[in-house]
């Protein structure tokens, strides 16, 4: 029971401390490519060109 109770106890700051990158504005976690729609890269890769032709798909219709 001493188990469930410290990790239940660590979840839930870990939990808090998140809450609190949330609530303060922080900023969203970026890639390679500048994050999402920021892509700068010179060559698109296999994903990014798989994304933007969905997205054409979706606005043809």
């Amino acid at each position: 029971m001493g188990y469930f109770i410290a990790t239940f106890a660590f979840m839930l700051i870990v939990i808090a401390i998140m809450a609190v990158g949330v609530i303060f504005g922080r900023h969203a976690i970026k890639g390679s490519c500048g994050g999402t729609g920021n892509c700068i890269c010179k060559e698109k890769c296999d994903k990014r060109k798989k994304l933007d032709a969905e997205q054409q798909a979706i606005s043809d219709l």
